[in-house]
């Protein structure tokens, strides 16, 4: 794979870092400027919903300019973006940063998974978009339980001062790996002629459709996700530490799971459905039958991070594919399926908290969201995944 991939993949770890990061720190948020811990999680709801309105929003305004102008306007207004939300005193100050950083995140997404797709060939968008999202998912490996450690030593703004500086380092790559010209979208090129025509793809019944199950399996991944610490403390009956400890495991299984996707989902992304699918509506219940065991809990957050991000991984790669005709909007699409998923997921799952299920409402409600996508998938599992001398556009 080519250098500027990993390049951008470490501001999709700054970024993905940033957006993660939020839960362990609400508290001390809503401590530090005088709000409700309710009050404090609005942060996150703002950060979901800039995501999905800035992924097409953003790169629709940027969709003339060079790639690399693109990256760094959106690194360097993330990293001003946390600095100002270091600064502040105001909370609503802060909810607005939260805004603009969600903006700029979306944006850059958006580009470098267009941009990622020509600086590969035609038939390894998969592993491309693994490269990228292996950021995020090192970020919930390592960023997260670090970002949370500095929070508790120091304080919520030493964290958000952190990511601004993981953005230097992002901002350096940008300018050094990425061609001045990638990424413009010729304006006499049929697919790129027009932002008209680019939208006019989202008709196109195959892009739809994987962009749904996309989804549905990353809301049923960010459902679990959002709330393990209260499985880990509660259901499990294990210490507040173990509670890293698990999100690590997962994080690490994710991992896996693009790397996974990233050799397979090019190729053999209908073996990815049909093996993987079923396997992942089984890991959730097995979880959410056996959490109570520790042992058998540590196993299963690594083993349904891995087959989650494999199955996601494979479907926002398809989403790509399918939308070959919008080169600078496809990957606004891919984003916004990944973020609709990571908002939706949690708002579900915060409803089944107060069900008879109780802290295992949302692992029901992730095996729920599974079994519809699987019911939409495998009986169009053809028409969603070519065999590999189709898939390839």
């Amino acid at each position: 794979m080519p250098l500027p991939l990993y390049l951008l993949a470490v501001a999709v770890f700054a970024m993905g870092t940033s957006e993660f990061m939020l839960a362990g720190l609400v508290p001390d948020i809503a401590t530090s400027l005088d709000v409700s811990v309710g009050a404090a999680g609005l942060l996150t709801s703002a950060f979901a919903v800039g995501m999905i309105v800035g992924a097409p929003l953003m790169a629709a305004l940027a969709r003339r300019w060079p790639a690399r102008a693109s990256l760094l306007s959106f690194v360097l207004v993330f990293a001003v973006a946390h600095v100002v939300g270091a600064l502040t005193t105001s909370f609503a100050v802060l909810l607005v940063t939260r805004v603009i950083a969600a903006l700029a995140n979306a944006g850059f997404l958006a580009v470098a998974l267009s941009t990622a797709a020509t600086l590969v060939a035609s038939d390894q968008k998969g592993r491309a978009l693994a490269v990228l999202l292996s950021g995020t998912t090192v970020a919930t490996i390592a960023g997260v339980p670090g970002g949370a450690v500095l929070g508790t030593v120091l304080s919520w703004r030493a964290t958000f001062c952190a990511i601004a500086l993981l953005c230097l380092p992002a901002a350096f790559g940008v300018m050094k790996g990425i061609p001045v010209r990638v990424g413009k979208a010729p304006r006499d090129s049929p697919a790129g002629s027009s932002l008209r025509n680019e939208i006019y793809q989202l008709a196109m019944p195959r892009l739809v459709l994987v962009m749904l199950l996309g989804a549905l399996v990353n809301a049923a991944t960010f459902a679990t996700f959002t709330f393990l610490a209260p499985i880990v403390t509660d259901t499990a009956g294990l210490g507040e530490l173990w509670v890293s400890v698990v999100l690590v495991l997962f994080g690490a299984g994710a991992f896996v799971g693009v790397t996974l996707a990233g050799r397979l989902s090019d190729q053999r992304p209908g073996i990815v459905i049909a093996v993987g699918g079923p396997l992942l509506l089984l890991g959730w219940v097995a979880l959410a039958t056996l959490a109570a065991q520790p042992v058998a809990l540590l196993f299963l957050v690594s083993v349904q991070g891995t087959l989650s991000f494999a199955l996601g991984g494979t479907l926002i790669a398809r989403v790509l594919y399918e939308a070959a005709g919008a080169p600078t909007m496809g990957g606004s699409y891919a984003t916004a399926a990944l973020n609709i998923g990571a908002a939706g997921g949690p708002l579900v799952a915060a409803v089944a908290l107060g069900t008879d299920a109780g802290d295992l409402g949302p692992v029901w409600v992730s095996g729920l969201l599974v079994t519809v996508a699987l019911l939409i998938a495998l009986p169009l599992r053809r028409f969603i995944a070519p065999r590999a001398g189709q898939a390839i556009r």
